[in-house]
């Protein structure tokens, strides 16, 4: 399974991805020519609907390009300059040149919009291929522990928030990575993307997992000092399956713990917590290792805080570890994505609605295998 991003109607309208105007728009001005027409014949000489015809050409403008809307604008000119159609419309020269006018404006307005739509799909496209870049899909597998992400950031339209986790093998082991950095949006993505270079290198250089989280903080550490207003933290969560040993040993810098799901209970695994990142304490304040044995079918579920401080219309709070085991029996054990979109939905649903989840939202479902375990890598999920 593959991590996912912020899709659907997270994502911004498709004619700014480049798809299709509905085809309702696109068959608008035909409707309302068509329609005006009609009501123009059956209704008496006195009223005159005339003036509406020009409203076509302009609306014409918001789904069709400029040579279209040309086009359309001097089929109109041509039938209100019929003789036929001057006993329908009774338009007079003046009103001619008026039509003329608008149809020029909308010409120029289909113009500037193709212009702009296009401008818009290229950023968009730049914006996803830099966000990508800095937190890419997850395989399906990394060394012998199955793992899935799930990212839906609280700025609408986003893929990389302030949220970040990431899964490596190295030569001690699998580690994995859960984090939450101070703010959302752009704003926090240069610190995700500082965090997450400076995990990758300390998998492979680091033989200790405490010196992985020391490692974490001193990088936020001197990215403050580079700007004397910066005042950068995050709360993380690191995780280890050491190569040949099932069990797995768990950092926490103030954030919450992570979920062991076994059988078909959850608990929180018991793990004390440091200070957070970037106070520049890790170095100095011991940095607790919890390590839990691990059983055959025990699958782990490391969150942000965006899922637990969740609230419903009466102001309750998400109650993760108490509704996961349900959401757990309702998907394939093996299907670890489906877990992580089983709990998403389910917090919607007791938000009330998407929008009423305020923080981001990341989920990191792994599946250790056996020891002996070799799994071949699975083709991620689109």
């Amino acid at each position: 399974m593959s991590s996912a991003r912020a899709r659907g109607a997270e994502e911004a309208p498709g004619w700014l991805r480049g798809t299709p105007q509905p085809r309702w728009l696109r068959a608008l001005p035909a409707v309302m020519l068509a329609a005006l027409t009609f009501a123009q014949i059956v209704t008496p000489q006195t009223l005159e609907l005339g003036y509406f015809v020009v409203a076509a050409t302009p609306v014409a403008a918001l789904a069709y390009g400029p040579l279209s809307v040309g086009v359309l604008g001097c089929l109109t000119l041509l039938t209100l300059s019929l003789p036929y159609g001057r006993r329908i419309w009774d338009v007079e020269t003046p009103d001619l040149l008026a039509v003329v006018v608008v149809v020029v404006l909308s010409v120029v307005i289909a113009w500037v919009r193709t212009r702009r739509e296009q401008q818009l799909v290229t950023v968009r496209t730049v914006a996803e291929a830099a966000q990508l870049a800095v937190l890419p899909p997850l395989p399906a597998t990394v060394g012998r522990v199955r793992c899935a992400g799930l990212y839906r950031s609280a700025q609408r339209g986003l893929l990389v928030g302030g949220d970040l986790y990431d899964v490596r093998e190295g030569p001690h082991g699998v580690r994995a990575l859960v984090a939450d950095v101070q703010g959302h949006g752009l704003e926090a993505v240069a610190t995700v993307a500082a965090l997450l270079g400076a995990f990758r290198e300390a998998v492979l250089d680091e033989e200790d997992l405490a010196r992985v989280a020391a490692r974490l903080d001193r990088r936020l550490v001197v990215d403050s000092l580079a700007d004397e207003h910066a005042e950068l933290f995050a709360t993380a969560v690191v995780l280890e399956f050491p190569a040949g040993e099932a069990v797995v040993r768990v950092v926490s810098c103030g954030h919450p713990p992570p979920l062991l799901l076994r059988g078909g209970s959850a608990h929180e695994i018991d793990v004390d917590p440091a200070p957070p990142l970037g106070l520049g304490l890790a170095g100095t304040v011991p940095v607790a290792v919890a390590s839990v044995p691990l059983e055959h079918g025990d699958r782990i579920l490391a969150h942000t805080d965006g899922v637990t401080e969740a609230r419903d219309a009466a102001g309750a709070f998400y109650p993760l570890v108490r509704r996961l085991p349900a959401l757990a029996a309702s998907v394939p054990r093996e299907d670890l994505m489906a877990l992580n979109e089983a709990v998403r939905e389910d917090l919607v649903r007791f938000a009330g609605k998407a929008e009423n989840v305020h923080d981001d939202v990341a989920l990191l479902a792994l599946g250790p295998g056996e020891v002996s375990d070799r799994e071949p890598a699975a083709a991620s999920r689109p």
